[in-house]
């Protein structure tokens, strides 16, 4: 039956991949049809699911500033969303108990308000993979999404700690004192090297955290985020996270066909489903209006919006235990496994299209924004910069470092990651905040200077929007692009960029120039 499993999983990513839809939609497809011919699950099938989504929230805590955690954006913009919409769920429960419509007739006002607590949260893993593929998690509606992301997973942790009537001994109390580890765990992943050592000792460490939180009666997924917390600031945890990409990645493949599994739906189920599937626009809509109120940038507002715009996998454990414990019937399991499934089709089809949206829709939605900046989203000019590097990763920096030497030209890079950003600056280089994507970032400064951009992001679909907000604005000077594979390069050139550099077709070349001054030293 496994390679059945694996058979049909790649058919139908494949499919969906065929249609430019997300190849997950055709993971949650397949596990439906396994399902639907009467194909079993097995218990491989969830332990595969559950170390993806362990792996998953390890490389979150990798890249998780902590005190990201602490900004009101974040917690409020969390924790007020969450009671509103268990609020309005009550009512909306209540209305269709009224109206006689199934199921929701059995439902008491504690069962609609765990109802409502189940479909507050949004899930970990597709926002994680969305924001993944478009190179965004260290964006600013990155960051904030995943801020609120983990809010609702400490949520979710204590509610199934108090709901599992689990008794926490006073050994719980030990893991105060887990940040003076850290100085082994630095050392144990400065000596893992960075071959195959380095992915298992991230696996190690995440199982490691996991089974000393179970021993201690909590969840092992928090133990994996915790423990990559710890890791966050060493300078090998962007390189851990990167060798674990794939791991996670194949996985969660798991994760995704066991919701297939959970149970098989009736018509009237599927139409509960539906009626709540109709509510994630107004779940969006809502972390829309509230994150505008705590003074976020209307677009910030707009894309961390649709990147929550899901029902989650923590909603499933909710409802679960809700279920066990006789406050909830068990066809609300089965309503909830299939809302969860079509949410994650609507968020993965919406974020594809989330930039698009915010330029057509720009004036309309910029309206809502309060017209006070918080400090993070102050916009700084380049000054008397001609050549601009966006992007400061390593290829962006070394680029940059190498027009400092050869260059007398002013130059100035642009970095999305505000951490980064302080850093470089710390170290003398000339780098301002900004995101490259972003419509008033290009119309708030003044490119008369520029004669060059240099594009040194991770993703070409990136680089093409960026260089499609720079035709809008008439951008008369040159700009420059990286890619990694061919098709990439074809479709960047076709979008306006003057030139690309492969790094696999012409990093020999470089290599090459660089090092031909060896032979003059040797005459």
């Amino acid at each position: 039956m496994d390679f059945l499993w694996v058979c049909i999983a790649f058919g139908c990513g494949f499919l969906a991949k065929q249609v430019h839809l997300p190849p997950l939609i055709g993971y949650l497809a397949a596990g439906f049809g396994l399902h639907a011919i009467g194909v079993e699950s097995s218990p491989t099938l969830a332990t595969l699911g559950d170390i993806g989504v362990m792996l998953l929230l390890f490389t979150i805590g990798l890249k998780l500033n902590v005190h990201s955690l602490f900004k009101p954006e974040v917690w409020a913009g969390a924790t007020g969303h969450m009671s509103i919409i268990v609020i309005l769920t009550m009512i909306n429960c209540t209305i269709l108990s009224v109206l006689g419509v199934m199921y929701f007739t059995d439902l008491d006002l504690a069962g609609a308000a765990l109802v409502g607590f189940a479909v507050s949260f949004s899930s970990t893993v597709i926002a994680v993979k969305v924001l993944e593929e478009k190179g965004e998690m260290r964006s600013r509606h990155g960051q904030v999404a995943i801020g609120i992301l983990v809010i609702q997973d400490i949520a979710a942790v204590i509610f199934v700690t108090l709901a599992s009537s689990i008794s926490l001994s006073w050994w719980t109390l030990g893991l105060i004192a887990l940040p003076f580890i850290r100085p082994l765990l630095y050392f144990m992943l400065e000596r893992s090297g960075h071959g195959e050592l380095l992915p298992l000792s991230g696996i190690f460490l995440a199982f490691a955290g996991g089974e000393l939180f179970e021993w201690l009666g909590l969840k092992a997924h928090l133990g994996a985020l915790v423990v990559a917390i710890l890791l966050s600031s060493h300078a090998k945890a962007a390189e851990l996270s990167k060798s674990l990409l794939n791991f996670k990645d194949i996985f969660l493949i798991g994760f995704f066909l066991s919701i297939g599994f959970t149970a098989l739906p009736t018509f009237d189920m599927l139409g509960v489903a539906l009626i709540m599937s109709v509510a994630l626009s107004f779940k969006a809509g809502l972390f829309f209006l509230w994150l505008t109120r705590l003074k976020l940038r209307a677009r910030t507002a707009f894309l961390t919006s649709l990147s929550l715009a899901n029902y989650s996998e923590f909603g499933l454990i909710v409802c679960a235990i809700s279920v066990t414990q006789g406050l909830l019937s068990k066809e609300w399991l089965v309503i909830m496994a299939l809302s969860v499934s079509i949410s994650f089709v609507f968020s993965s089809v919406i974020n594809t299209w989330g930039h698009n949206l915010y330029r057509r829709w720009n004036k309309q939605i910029k309206q809502f924004e309060t017209t006070q900046r918080l400090a993070e989203d102050q916009i700084a000019e380049l000054g008397e910069a001609t050549i601009v590097v966006v992007g400061m990763g390593r290829v962006g920096r070394g680029a940059y470092d190498a027009l400092i030497e050869e260059t007398q030209e002013l130059i100035c890079g642009i970095e999305m990651d505000r951490g980064r950003v302080n850093s470089l600056c710390e170290n003398g280089r000339n780098v301002i905040f900004g995101d490259a994507e972003d419509p008033e970032f290009w119309s708030s400064i003044s490119l008369k200077k520029v004669q060059l951009i240099m594009f040194a992001m991770p993703n070409y679909l990136d680089i093409l929007e960026a260089q499609k907000q720079l035709n809008h604005y008439n951008f008369t000077g040159r700009t420059a692009g990286v890619a990694k594979y061919e098709d990439e390069k074809i479709a960047l050139l076709e979008g306006g960029v003057d030139e690309v550099f492969n790094f696999y077709a012409e990093v020999g070349n470089g290599f090459a120039t660089q090092s031909l001054h060896l032979l003059s030293d040797q005459s």
